[in-house]
Parts: structure tokens; C-alpha cells; sequence
């Protein structure tokens, strides 16, 4: 397929009279050979049905269609939902291959084919809740790559002692195990932004207990980090009740009552929240 290049985004731009909305996250990837290093970053199996979110003006949703899989892409700009079939016409792809669904993706609950994977270029201010929602929606999704800013994808893929290790990094591990995949240069984006952009990927895995348990293990996570500095006596003290009542219960999830939330993988959460 012939993809879209910088003079094309910007055409398609001012036919449609957009000017990228900082609000929405909006910086439009422009370079081909970009494209299609993220499509072989995902590593997808053949003809998987892709889950994106903010296509925008149609690069990444090109560049996955022609190694041959199947889009439902959620967009938020009636204009960019509306031109994106076109788009994909007009560049010798097959509308069948194609779904938009107009729809902020922080709210949407169905979507025309259950994905397998979910690639897309996030809306940097938005995508964690966005990952976490869709995550949580969408249990089919067994493969992830995004592009995000460079500190977001750190978080993402954190490991327990570090300084990035936090909120973002328990949660999303509920689903599966997260690394960094590559770096994207500013200089592929228009407008470009004023941050370094990773790639980072998930594989999923079972998850290790319902939803019910799910919802608290997150809350004692939001507890022992809402209080990074304090021990888990202390900052789970909000959770429980009282110290004593945080302290009884790390005793009887066998983790020491001094030692911080930072400390603790996911495992660790989850015998919090069995006990």
C-alpha cells in the first residue's frame, strides 16, 4: 500500500481543516519506514484483528492493514472517523478491513469484533487510564504495543527498587509481563512534541484472580504508593482503617509491615487482598 508521508498528512489536514488538539493528544506520525518498524515491532500474529486508538489521519492504521491485518480503530474527532474509510480507499486498501468507532476510548464498552492485540500511538496525556480501561474491557487482547512518551513507557515496564516503579507499573502487570521495545524520534511527528516517544509492549498471561479481587488489589495499590515515603503500616492505614488494622493484615499476608509499596511486586498485593 502506499502509506502516508509528511506532505500527505498535512493535505489531508487542511482538507479537513485540523489543527492537531493538544486536548486529544494529537501528533500525527509522518514517516513510512516508522510506521512499519512499529507494525513488525508488534510482532502479530497473522491476520490478527488489531485494536487502535487515535488513528488520526490514517498512518499506523495503513501501515497495519497492509501487513494484513484486520482495524477497529476508536477515534474521538467526527472528522478524522468520518475521512479515515476514504483514507484507506484512496491508498489501495480494502474497506473491509476496516472499522471506526467514534467514541472517546476512556468510555467505550463494545466494539464490532473482540481484538487480539492492541497497537496504537496513545494520546500521551491519557495513556494509562486508556491502556487500563481497554485492558480491562477487553480480555481477548493477549498482545499490546504502543507508543508513548518516553517516562509513561518507563513506568509501564518498571521493576520493583527502581525510582519509575509505581501505581502504573502493579496495575498494568495484572494483565501481563511489560519491557520497552524501541525508541521513536520526535522528528517523525507533526507537530513534533517537546518529548522523547518509546515503544512498549505487553504479553499477556492468565490473570492470577478475578475481577472482584482485582478491584482490591488496586485500591491497596493506590493505598502504599498515595504514600510513597511511608511504610506500608502507615500508608495502607487509610485502607484498613487504622495502623494497627495495616499492620495485622501485612502480618497475615507474611510481608513485613516496615517495607514500602515500591518493594512489593503484584503477588505481594495480591496476598494483601486475599487477606
Amino acid at each position: 500500500m502506499n502509506l502516508l508521508g509528511a506532505s500527505d498528512i498535512r493535505a489531508l489536514a487542511s482538507e479537513l481543516g485540523v489543527t492537531p488538539a493538544k486536548k486529544w493528544g494529537q501528533n500525527f506520525v509522518h514517516d513510512a519506514n516508522t510506521v512499519r518498524k512499529i507494525v513488525a515491532s508488534g510482532k502479530l500474529l497473522p491476520g490478527e484483528a488489531v485494536l487502535e486508538v487515535g488513528p488520526g489521519l490514517g498512518s499506523l492504521t495503513l501501515g497495519l492493514i497492509e501487513a494484513g491485518h484486520r482495524v477497529t480503530a476508536i477515534e474521538i474527532d467526527p472528522r478524522l472517523a468520518d475521512r479515515l474509510p476514504r483514507t484507506l480507499v484512496d491508498r489501495g486498501g480494502n474497506p473491509a478491513d476496516l472499522r471506526v468507532v467514534l467514541s472517546d476510548a476512556l468510555v467505550v464498552r463494545d466494539l464490532p469484533e473482540p481484538p487480539t492485540a492492541l497497537v496504537a500511538n496513545l494520546p500521551y496525556n491519557v495513556s494509562v487510564p486508556v491502556l487500563i480501561h481497554l485492558l480491562e474491557t477487553f480480555p481477548t487482547i493477549r498482545r499490546v504495543l504502543v507508543m508513548v512518551q518516553a517516562e509513561v513507557g518507563q513506568r509501564l515496564a518498571a521493576v520493583p527498587g527502581t525510582k519509575m516503579y509505581g501505581v502504573p507499573s502493579v496495575k498494568v502487570s495484572w494483565w501481563g509481563h511489560w519491557a520497552l521495545e524501541g525508541t521513536v524520534s520526535r522528528r517523525v511527528f507533526w507537530p513534533e512534541p517537546n518529548v522523547d516517544s518509546v515503544l512498549v509492549g505487553m504479553s499477556a498471561r492468565d490473570t492470577p484472580a478475578d475481577d472482584t479481587v482485582r478491584r482490591r488489589v488496586f485500591a491497596l495499590v493506590d493505598g502504599a504508593f498515595g504514600q510513597r515515603r511511608k511504610t506500608l503500616r502507615q500508608a495502607l492505614s487509610a485502607v484498613t482503617g487504622s495502623t494497627t488494622a495495616a499492620e495485622a493484615l501485612c502480618v497475615s499476608a507474611g510481608i513485613d509491615p516496615g517495607a514500602r509499596g515500591e518493594q512489593l511486586q503484584l503477588d505481594g498485593f495480591l496476598r494483601l487482598a486475599q487477606a
